[in-house]
């Protein structure tokens, strides 16, 4: 829907009578992604892009949108802790952790109170268990989100990371927001655990291991450069992907920028394209789920005629899923779904000017 939008919107500009019309339909569909992407979060299957982040920092940076988010009547505290060790996380889906527990808070607290935020740092000596969860020794962050409202009812206390599971009215909420932290917060490495008393409040902790950097490891922080306006090409691309509507949009998506694309709507047809003599293929983007043969396997019996070839791979689920299935040490590309038509025909033309 996002794709076959963009197409559109090539043809329509503002001003145009069904300019409004296909915005709202962008919209829609984007929302709907952002739904997805909350479930793939609760499942830990979302794409992350992890990076080395400090708490006090991010927590520092959202303040202003938490005060204007819960309101005159609740106070906002926030206590940083000294000398916090740095996290390895998505920015991003952090910063949605911290929101979403406010929103939470916030909602807890219909006759106002106080929000308190502290962090600090926890050193686990021995491995415990915490309410079921086995915290191996190391460093950690912790931070706690914690409300003076009505608390959380004990019998439902067991259920409140359930996807779709909600108190609120209907309309008020999809029930994602705690499942949705709870996911984020596995996916990265840590741990959340929760603890109310009725009328008294309730108080999140959010348990993140320190960064340490690998052996070898080398962080790059890329800069915020802006982005080439001239997304045209040249090259023949050969195009695997099983479902007929994204592929027919990626295709003319690449035509549209100069490309000759090859569609295939299999592992299969896509080894018949290469083996035509008259067929080369300058670059191959594969959707990674598919039936019979996945986007993987026919990269591994790509490389067998084709070592060379240059790879994007395509796809909703996160980048190490299909990494540790890989065998040969290759630079492959990803781009994650769903992506726009500026999106794809970047990450061709940045992929093919690649050396």
């Amino acid at each position: 829907m996002i794709g076959f939008s963009d197409l559109l919107l090539l043809r329509h500009r503002p001003g145009d009578q069904s300019f409004a019309d296909i915005m709202q339909i962008k919209q829609n569909a984007n929302r709907a992604a952002n739904l997805v992407r909350q479930l793939l979060a609760f499942s830990r299957q979302q794409t992350l892009q992890p990076r080395r982040l400090n708490v006090t920092d991010i927590i520092a940076e959202l303040a202003h949108l938490l005060r204007r988010l819960i309101g005159e009547t609740i106070e906002l505290r926030i206590t940083h802790g000294r000398d916090l060790g740095d996290v390895k996380a998505d920015q991003g889906q952090l910063e949605q952790v911290i929101i979403n527990l406010a929103v939470n808070a916030r909602d807890a607290m219909d006759q106002g109170g106080v929000l308190e935020i502290i962090t600090s740092n926890v050193i686990v000596d021995t491995t415990y268990k915490v309410k079921g969860e086995e915290i191996p020794p190391g460093d950690y962050v912790l931070v706690k989100v914690q409300d003076s409202g009505h608390g959380i009812p004990t019998e439902i206390m067991d259920r409140i990371f359930d996807p779709f599971f909600s108190t609120k009215e209907v309309g008020a909420g999809t029930g994602l927001g705690l499942s949705t932290v709870y996911g984020i917060v596995k996916q990265s490495g840590g741990f959340v655990f929760v603890d109310s008393t009725a009328d008294e409040g309730t108080v999140f902790s959010l348990l993140l291991p320190h960064y340490r950097e690998e052996v070898g490891e080398i962080e790059v922080i890329a800069a915020d450069v802006p982005q080439a306006q001239d997304l045209t090409g040249r090259g023949n691309i050969l195009l695997v992907e099983d479902e007929d509507a994204v592929r027919s949009f990626s295709a003319r998506a690449l035509e549209n920028k100069g490309y000759n694309v090859f569609e295939a709507n299999s592992g299969e047809a896509a080894l018949e394209i290469l083996q035509q003599d008259d067929v080369t293929v300058d670059l191959v983007v594969t959707d990674v789920v598919m039936p019979r043969m996945d986007g993987p396997t026919l990269v591994k019996k790509l490389y067998e005629t084709h070592p060379d070839v240059k790879v994007i791979f395509i796809s909703g689920y996160t980048e190490d899923s299909f990494r540790k299935s890989l065998d040969v040490n290759s630079a492959i590309e990803f781009l994650p779904k769903p992506f726009s038509l500026k999106q794809l025909a970047s990450k061709v033309k940045e992929v093919l000017a690649a050396k």
